[in-house]
């Protein structure tokens, strides 16, 4: 061997299958790569078709696309269809290509089904975005040149983005995904029929509700003044059509001393506030029998 000459390197049969060629090496290499974010969430139309939208037709686009028929009810469809909705407009404003658009809504979809149904952690989503922005990012690899689809510019501004919009809220999508909710009842409409019975100013008492004897005696409400006053006259009537002939100018009070006045009124009083209180006691003592029986029933039920 004279200086200055190399010895000739021939490829190992071991390292090249029988029948292999360095184009089909580089066809399997590139089906591999093909694999990663596929299949592709959206189409190239679709994305197409939106990028000539405004936001609200971004919008209605992807709810078409999504079938989502349940937004203003379903409180998961809304903030699915917010997150495809904003990352859109990113990718608009970043001036993304029709592929870049599509790698990356596919991008985002993988994220939230790595989350869904992988249950992936956000360490585990870190590392995994970190592989696929190596793959799908800029490489510095002569042959991997036509594969990259981002710049080193536009995958920092991705991994920015992702840390605002998913990793910074990464608690509460987890509460979307793996928390069940219950429905809460806005409200709810009941109709009631009854009939008013006439000559009542309020209808009569439900079964399962207050007995007829506290309810005509506590709620039902006392006859008018005019009532009482045209039972007064009726009563009265009679006396006064009579003329008071006997009436004088004596005075009716004369021969009762301050002390025999004191000692009338004062019994009359108190005769009058035991009455009061006699009845008092009886009505409190109906309605605890009332209140007795409603609590003996709800025990029993």
């Amino acid at each position: 061997m004279s200086v200055g000459t190399t010895p000739e390197r021939t490829t190992p049969a071991a390292m090249t299958p029988a029948g292999a060629t360095p184009e089909s090496e580089r066809d399997a290499e590139f089906q591999e790569h093909e694999k990663i974010l596929s299949p592709d969430f959206l189409s190239i139309a679709q994305i197409t078709e939106m990028l000539g939208e405004d936001v609200d037709g971004v919008q209605r686009k992807l709810e078409k696309f999504l079938n989502f028929k349940n937004i203003q009810t379903c409180l998961k469809e809304a903030i699915l269809l917010d997150y495809y909705v904003s990352g859109f407009l990113w990718a608009k404003g970043m001036e993304f290509s029709v592929i870049q658009c599509l790698k990356f809504m596919t991008l985002l979809d993988m994220l939230l089904h790595n989350l869904r149904t992988l249950h992936m952690s956000l360490e585990d989503s870190i590392k995994w975005i970190g592989e696929v922005m190596a793959e799908i990012g800029p490489s510095h690899s002569p042959k991997n040149e036509e594969w990259s689809v981002f710049s080193v510019k536009q995958a920092n501004a991705i991994i920015d983005y992702l840390k605002i919009s998913l990793f910074q809220h990464y608690k509460l999508y987890e509460f979307l995904f793996y928390s069940t909710r219950e429905e809460i009842v806005i409200g709810s409409e009941q109709m009631i029929e009854i009939v008013n019975p006439s000559g009542r100013f309020f209808p009569n008492p439900l079964e399962e509700g207050l007995s007829f004897d506290i309810y005509s005696t506590f709620i039902e409400p006392p006859p008018t003044l005019d009532t009482d006053m045209e039972g007064l006259n009726q009563e009265q009537g009679p006396e006064e059509s009579h003329p008071d002939a006997d009436s004088s100018d004596t005075d009716p009070l004369v021969g009762f001393t301050i002390e025999d006045i004191k000692s009338v009124l004062g019994q009359v009083t108190n005769d009058i506030l035991i009455s009061i209180q006699t009845e008092i006691n009886e009505k409190l003592q109906i309605q605890e029998e009332a209140f007795n029986a409603r609590i003996e029933k709800l025990k029993k039920a």
